[in-house]
């Protein structure tokens, strides 16, 4: 008796599992749930959708190859995303030898698009139509309310978003926000001090005056998904995102870590030293923001240019205090960093890397890096991630 994809789902998660951790566009962020057989069908759909987003279009031959599934069931799924709008036929396959060519199908990148915003610039807000694949098609600015103002923030927000709405040409599969701050899973913004928001819906209120589906996510959390995605990133990693404040976002596992607090990253009020340091805006001395934010590290380059390099090489040293500790507990295999390269790029990564190697382990941490990301727009690129995850499955 054949055995049915549904009650087989432990094999596909088998599937699913072995290439969690491959360094290529396979990986997926990766569930910690055992897959039961009432969400099998859930499962195996978006297994057929985040193997058609990564390897491109095949053949429902391939297809079924490729996941594990049976063929009957991946033609039945294929016809409800045919019929949905997800997924075209693309034409058949030139072949060489007899029998009827396979018709091959894929993703339909074209008929959707995805808005995302970034809320974590220093004197804007920035907001994007991208296509499926994270690429940018068309970007707005508003200015960023200069002092915290909950109603103004939410107001330029609100004004950013409706005019990518107008902007779009194709019907959204949704809406993907980074903010600075505190988020719980529901989209609510428990604290963000610089934008003056605490215990905001934001993703409820945004969803309700948009009409549309609305995912809210830390900034750094949201850029972590697009490096995982998207970019170079190895399987356990930190993301560093240093604009107006210093937050960092961490895959392990293959999968986000949030912290029970859903304040996991949240670096940029560790007090780094215990020389005293700047005041932070927080009202303690010598936070990591306070040293690494680009304000701040702006401000300090102005104010006295012969000192540069003894700039930059404090602010890699207090950064790399701040993440060895976490870098040794987590077993994480490099930090990327996202922020203006002409800071961070050079002194600081030196400095910052020779702090971390001395600072963990001898002959364990050796080969544990720290660079700077490649991804423009990685903020928004990770909204689109969020999207994507929420609404089809894919990572």
């Amino acid at each position: 008796m054949p055995v049915s994809d549904e009650s087989r789902s432990a094999s596909t998660s088998s599937f699913v599992d072995a290439n969690a951790h491959a360094f290529g566009p396979g990986r997926h962020l990766r569930s910690r749930a055992k897959v039961l057989p009432e969400h099998a069908r859930g499962h195996n759909r978006a297994l057929v959708l985040q193997t058609l987003y990564h390897a491109g279009a095949m053949s429902r031959a391939d297809l079924s190859r490729e996941t594990g599934l049976t063929r009957v069931t991946i033609s039945d799924l294929v016809a409800e995303f045919i019929a949905d709008g997800i997924v075209i036929e693309m034409g058949v396959r030139e072949t060489a030898g007899p029998g009827k060519p396979p018709i091959l199908i894929d993703i339909d990148r074209a008929g959707h698009q995805i808005i995302g915003l970034d809320l974590s610039g220093p004197t804007s807000f920035a907001g994007a139509v991208l296509t499926l694949d994270g690429d940018v098609i068309e970007r707005r600015e508003v200015a960023r309310p200069q002092s915290p103002d909950g109603d103004a923030a939410y107001a330029a927000t609100l004004e950013l978003a409706r005019a990518l709405v107008e902007a779009s040409t194709r019907p959204l599969l949704g809406v993907g926000i980074g903010t600075p701050g505190v988020v719980r899973p529901d989209g609510v913004v428990l604290s963000s001090p610089n934008l003056g928001w605490s215990g905001l819906p934001l993703e409820e209120k945004l969803g309700a005056d948009l009409d549309l589906p609305v995912l809210v996510r830390n900034d750094a959390n949201a850029a972590v998904l697009a490096e995982y995605t998207f970019g170079d990133a190895r399987a356990d990693f930190m993301l560093v995102k240093i604009g107006r404040g210093v937050g960092a976002g961490v895959i392990t596992g293959s999968q986000p870590l949030l912290g029970s607090r859903f304040a996991a990253g949240e670096i940029g009020h560790v007090t780094v030293g215990t020389d005293g340091g700047p005041r932070c805006a927080c009202g303690k001395d010598g936070c990591l923001e306070a040293w690494l934010s680009e304000t701040r590290l702006t401000e300090a380059l102005a104010a006295q240019p012969d000192q540069r390099e003894t700039l930059l090489r404090d602010a890699g040293t207090r950064m790399a205090i701040a993440i060895a500790p976490i870098v040794a507990a987590l077993d994480l295999s490099e930090v990327v960093l996202s922020g203006p390269g002409d800071l961070l790029d050079g002194v600081l990564i030196d400095a910052a890397v020779e702090t971390l190697h001395a600072r963990t382990l001898e002959g364990v941490f050796e080969d544990a890096l720290i660079r700077l990301t490649r991804q423009e727009d990685i903020v928004l690129r990770g909204a689109a991630v969020m999207v994507l995850s929420a609404q089809l499955g894919v990572s």
